[in-house]
């Protein structure tokens, strides 16, 4: 049975293409996120799902290696369809998948499950899925799992379509400066006299109605000698105004830090459950308001937080507070277990966020991309490593007055 459109199917369409991730290469990120899909939900194969126009395209995938297929056989198109999961645990039972090849073949699709990726827009682009050839379900955690995953799924796209666009503002802004430093050379040099003279011709035709020959003949003298400079007044006053109606920048408001850290401990829990690693949150404390972008800080912290998670051996424990420090400041311990065994996640974030500021996609791009995000918001982050201790995470954000009725969170 073929899926039928989403009645927003236009602006989905425009929402998945503006984040510019169809056709591109594997990412180590994506890879880890379906590897530990499928083990959480104990099943042989998950993919990272893209619905376009007519395809669904594999961003990340274990247990297959098919790259796409045609919309009319995706099971995907059917989980955009909801805002929440799916799970279809016979897919011979269901007449939305019962006549679909992948089920009818003998050892085909047996059961289903699926979380729509949907943007901060509301805008389901495609859907962390899972697969298994026996009929089966999936239990309350796997499931909470399974949605906490698509949420890392669709925080890594948007971050790093976001990431992008601060580096265009930045190269924007540095070409404004460039800018206006020719406009003032222009303005006030070469272009000064005949722009004197223009404005006392068009004075003197304003105050009279009367045309002057004689001056009229002096200011085109004056000007044809600068066409030219003219020229590139235009030209600069026009690259202006692009640069200001194309400037696609973070939306900072005055936030509450110690709210939002508490969000993303709670976004990150259920995938650290399914590991048995321990969330001790220690963010209850005093409100600390900062300046940021609610939306995507959240999608940061949630990021770091997951790749504590991702690289804690199972039964560790991940410590996350809120204090002053010389600013607002989020602090994530990665603790080490009392036998010995480390986290691993110290040379990821210092190779990955501080000592490699690459452009270039590594194998812990998402971290980079998190730490160009928290450049933009003026933050700065410290980071140690002590054996018997862990690995400590200090993000310090300069401060903010607060203003009562004003936190976002």
């Amino acid at each position: 049975m073929h899926a039928p459109l989403p009645a927003n199917e236009a602006d989905r369409l425009a929402a998945l293409y503006g984040l510019g991730v169809l056709d591109s290469a594997p990412e180590k990120d994506f890879d880890d996120i379906v590897a530990l899909t499928a083990s959480v939900c104990e099943v042989p194969t998950a993919l990272v799902c893209l619905v376009d126009a007519d395809r669904q395209w594999f961003k990340a995938q274990v247990g297959s290696d098919i790259a796409e297929t045609s919309r009319d056989l995706s099971f995907c198109a059917h989980a955009i369809l909801g805002d929440d999961l799916i799970v279809v645990p016979d897919t011979r039972q269901d007449p939305r998948f019962a006549d679909n090849p992948a089920v009818l073949a003998a050892d085909g699709v047996r059961f289903f499950g699926a979380a729509p990726l949907i943007t901060t827009d509301g805008f389901a682009v495609g859907a962390l899925c899972v697969f298994d050839t026996a009929p089966r379900g999936l239990d309350a955690d796997q499931t909470e799992a399974l949605r906490a995953l698509a949420r890392q799924v669709t925080s890594q796209l948007e971050l790093r379509r976001y990431a992008i666009a601060l580096a265009s503002t930045t190269a924007r802004l540095q070409e404004l400066e460039r800018r206006k430093d020719d406009i003032t050379g222009l303005v006030c040099g070469p272009l000064r006299a005949p722009m004197r003279r223009m404005g006392e011709y068009l004075a003197e035709l304003g105050r009279t109605g009367r045309h002057d020959p004689a001056m009229a003949e002096v200011v085109a003298r004056a000007t044809a000698a600068h066409v030219r400079g003219f020229s590139d007044l235009l030209e600069h006053l026009t690259t202006l105004a692009q640069v200001g109606s194309e400037n696609e920048s973070l939306h900072m408001r005055q936030i509450d830090l110690t709210r939002l850290t508490r969000r993303a401990v709670e976004a990150v829990r259920p995938i650290a459950a399914t590991k048995h690693i321990g969330m001790l949150d220690q963010s209850d404390g005093a409100a600390l308001p900062i300046v940021a972008d609610p939306v995507r800080l959240e999608q940061v912290l949630t990021h770091l937080l997951f790749a504590a998670v991702k690289y804690t051996p199972p039964g560790g424990r991940v410590r996350v507070g809120t204090e002053v420090e010389s600013g607002p400041t989020v602090r994530m311990d990665d603790m080490d277990l009392p036998d010995g065994m480390r986290p691993e996640l110290f040379p990821h974030l210092f190779y990955g966020a501080i000592a490699n500021p690459t452009e270039l996609p590594g194998p812990d791009h998402g971290l980079a991309v998190a730490k160009r995000i928290l450049d933009a918001h003026h933050a700065t982050v410290a980071l140690s490593d002590r054996p018997g201790d862990g690995t400590s995470l200090h993000v310090v954000f300069p401060f903010a007055e607060q203003e009562a009725d004003l936190f976002v969170a």
